[in-house]
């Protein structure tokens, strides 16, 4: 199972495109099969590329597993951050996110907020120019987070010249191997989260002093550090640890439908909540993108009881990796795999 502490680590971490699972895996499945057995991360572990014990896995998250990710990754989110918590304080952190996202506010708030970030990431493009998408969305995604996280506006100094270059630094860290020397990304990583945790620091810390002079209903709730200062118990160090043509041509008809079906009837411009009901091929489309691209390629989980799953043993305490990434590409789950059909995903 490899070199003694590392195992197979560094051959389970090399790049690899994302619409691919990669050579490591591809030969490990070829010689052992959708599960088998590794030592990754510093411990035993359990690979699966099985959708059966995957879906296993998360439908017993709390009573046969629980998440476990490396120490190494919890040193770059935080010990309170939602990634890493197990049992009642990830609860309570759940409970706190998904009040904030409730569907009114989804709404009122955050559907007006993504039309106007989507459109000055679209301002920003020059005619008959080439642009990266992934740069593109990259910023539509960071400009989206500082407004919503702690009210930050795209291109003030704070937020293009601080923020989002630590961001970038700190984002390139959570994914590279965890080796906290000099010069690595990890330890650039662990650099630009003290500078980000700092930033937000003074930022409660000026809220705070608001509180004190005006009272605490004057606190504003219109973002998360706000709300999380107004409607829970969190420590400081919690809330801060608290984060193909046809297609494009049928996705253009959508879009158009709605804005003249607008326009024609009841002569609004802005996007509301019955608009983006409408957006069906756009779901398709988003669907689609996160099975091809699989952002999230594996889950970390650990196994807190002996578990029995169709002829396998997994011991207690052995690390459990569902590779979700390998159940996308998988052509007995989707017929070509390899190409971009978000028609895959409309309802019969």
């Amino acid at each position: 199972m490899g070199w003694p502490f590392i195992g197979e680590t560094i051959g389970y971490l090399k790049p690899y495109s994302a619409t691919t699972i990669g050579e490591f895996m591809e030969q490990h499945i070829a010689r052992y099969g959708k599960i088998y057995k590794s030592h990754l991360f510093g411990e035993p572990t359990i690979v699966s590329a099985d959708a059966g014990l995957n879906k296993f896995i998360l439908q017993n998250e709390g009573k046969l597993f629980e998440c476990s990710y490396p120490r190494s990754i919890g040193g770059i989110l935080g010990k309170w951050s939602m990634l890493v918590l197990v049992g009642d304080m990830h609860r309570d952190m759940r409970i706190i996110s998904l009040n904030f996202l409730s569907n009114a506010r989804l709404k009122t708030h955050l559907l007006p907020e993504v039309e106007k970030q989507t459109l000055l990431v679209l301002s920003s493009w020059k005619e008959n120019s080439t642009f990266c998408a992934q740069d593109e969305a990259k910023k539509f995604t960071f400009n989206l987070m500082a407004r919503h996280i702690m009210s930050l506006d795209p291109g003030k100094p704070e937020t293009e010249q601080l923020l989002k270059k630590e961001y970038i630094t700190f984002m390139k860290g959570v994914v590279s191997p965890p080796l906290n020397l000099p010069g690595t990304a990890y330890r650039r990583a662990l650099k630009s989260r003290s500078t980000i945790l700092k930033f937000i620091e003074r930022k409660m810390d000026d809220r705070i002093r608001k509180v004190g002079d005006q009272g605490s209903e004057k606190l504003e709730d219109d973002d998360l550090l706000g709300w999380a200062l107004k409607h829970s118990n969190l420590s400081k160090e919690q809330i801060l640890d608290f984060g193909c043509p046809t297609a494009v041509h049928q996705l253009q008809e959508e879009h158009v439908e709605i804005a003249r079906a607008k326009k024609e009837i009841r002569r609004e411009k802005e996007l509301n909540w019955d608009d983006y009901k409408k957006m069906e091929f756009t779901q398709c489309v988003i669907n689609e993108t996160l099975r091809y691209g699989n952002v999230v390629r594996f889950l970390h989980r650990k196994a807190i009881k002996d578990v029995q799953y169709e002829g396998y043993d997994i011991p207690s305490g052995w690390k459990v990796l569902p590779v979700v990434a390998a159940v996308h590409l998988d052509p007995s789950h989707f017929d070509g795999p390899q190409h971009f059909h978000p028609w895959r995903w409309q309802v019969r």
